[in-house]
């Protein structure tokens, strides 16, 4: 038998061990512990998966259970955290440096909570809660999704983020990229499912008593939040009004078909050249410009926000639209009638603020539009903001949504008499 063959068997051994120890301590992720499974096919210098395999190199497993068996098992577990949480299809359109670290600082933070045996660390990690604490006075889950918007904001040098990464590094991301997009997307529904079991299974036991692993449970929550799509919502704001179009149900074909046949250029209906349809008219988007809100996120929001704006389907083609920007205050509020005026804001859209965040300038300034006959049938307010700010008191007199990023906002903090909406940033993305 060869070297490298042996290598390959005990790796497999003792990886098997280590699924059944992770097992026996967390037996509610007995269905993602078996949908991993290990592969000594492809070429890595530690552990790998693609969400389909767990690729392996026998001899640094070898290594890593010599020192400690628990290293086998926190590496195991990481690996499979990644495909829970979806991290590798969440890859596409993100920078992939900091993806990667903000995925392993989310999925350690997770590992380094639980209190296992076969889950302790090679050494105290005083690094790594400096960094759990930094965090987390800035965010209630520490998701990817969030530490990803963290680092963004508050960029770190090459030297910084390089030994960020090496604190926090435990498998190879290679895989999330060599996979393929098509194949990453293909796994990704099945992941979902999984992880709503093991959600569905730690409620369960934890309303039994069971404390151990709030912060995997925390996780799947956000992951499993209920995501709106954007778009449909957007025309809940359409009213029903009168256009120059030909009205293709207003006429029979039959009479209309007959006469041209018959007669020759002589129809025997004429189609009628309005038409009533549903179609957003008068709206206002408002957007949190204060220092807890990226400025990225806002241009992926309004980028996306017009495409949908921009399709003559979407809206008149005189309309009423607002948009505000304001932190604790106004800071600018530009109308736009037509699809030429919203594609010349977009073009030289800045961003005006970053102080803290009241949404009640905001409300008072749109009722006083109101007042002014500025609107003619305003159906609501679309508010883009991370959720953290000081609300109104009180209902307003139109309807008023949040719309906040899943796994990166608060929206337990929106009033009840405001719709929380929460939509996924690869929706977004579609905007770019």
């Amino acid at each position: 038998m060869s070297n490298t063959s042996s290598w390959e068997e005990i790796g497999e051994k003792i990886l098997s061990s280590a699924r059944s120890e992770l097992y026996m301590n967390l037996p509610f992720l007995d269905v993602a512990l078996g949908s991993l499974v290990p592969d000594c096919g492809q070429h890595t210098p530690r552990i790998a998966t693609d969400s389909h395999k767990l690729y392996y190199n026998g001899s640094w497993v070898a290594l890593q259970y010599e020192q400690a068996r628990s290293l086998v098992c926190r590496a195991f577990l990481h690996s499979l955290l990644h495909c829970m949480l979806r991290h590798p299809p969440k890859a596409k359109g993100r920078d992939a440096t900091l993806w990667d670290v903000s995925c392993d600082i989310a999925v350690e933070s997770i590992l380094d909570s639980l209190p296992y045996a076969c889950l302790t660390p090679r050494t105290s990690r005083a690094r790594r809660n400096h960094w759990y604490t930094r965090l987390r006075s800035d965010m209630p889950v520490l998701t990817a999704e969030s530490i990803y918007r963290f680092l963004r904001r508050n960029p770190l040098d090459e030297l910084e983020l390089a030994s960020l990464a090496r604190e926090f590094l435990e498998d190879d991301h290679q895989y999330w990229v060599l996979a393929g997009e098509d194949q990453q997307q293909e796994s990704a529904p099945q992941w979902q499912q999984i992880g709503q079991q093991v959600q569905t299974q730690m409620e369960t036991v934890m309303s039994e008593g069971f404390a151990d692993g709030q912060a995997v449970l925390e996780q799947l929550r956000v992951e499993h939040q209920d995501v709106t799509n954007y778009r449909w919502f957007l025309h809940r704001f359409a009213v029903l009004g009168e256009e120059m179009a030909v009205d293709a149900d207003a006429f029979d074909y039959g009479y209309y078909s007959y006469g041209l046949r018959r007669y020759g250029n002589m129809p025997l209906i004429e189609p009628v050249e309005n038409k009533e349809s549903r179609k957003i008219q008068d709206l206002v988007i408002a957007i949190d410009t204060s220092m807890s809100t990226s400025g990225e996120l806002v241009r992926q929001f309004l980028g996306y926000t017009y495409t949908i704006l921009k399709d003559t389907e979407s809206f008149f083609r005189k309309i009423n639209l607002r948009i505000l920007q304001c932190d604790n205050q106004i800071r600018s509020d530009v109308l736009i009638q037509d699809a030429k005026q919203l594609a010349e804001y977009m073009e030289d859209f800045t961003l005006i603020g970053q102080s803290s965040t009241d949404f009640r300038p905001v409300f008072t300034h749109v009722e006083q539009l109101i007042q002014q006959g500025s609107f003619h049938r305003l159906r609501g307010l679309v508010y883009f903001t991370d959720g953290l700010g000081v609300y109104p008191a009180h209902r307003p007199s139109f309807e008023a949504a949040f719309v906040m990023l899943a796994g990166q906002s608060h929206p337990e903090r929106v009033p009840v008499w405001a719709t929380r909406l929460l939509i996924d940033q690869d929706e977004l993305l579609q905007g770019e």
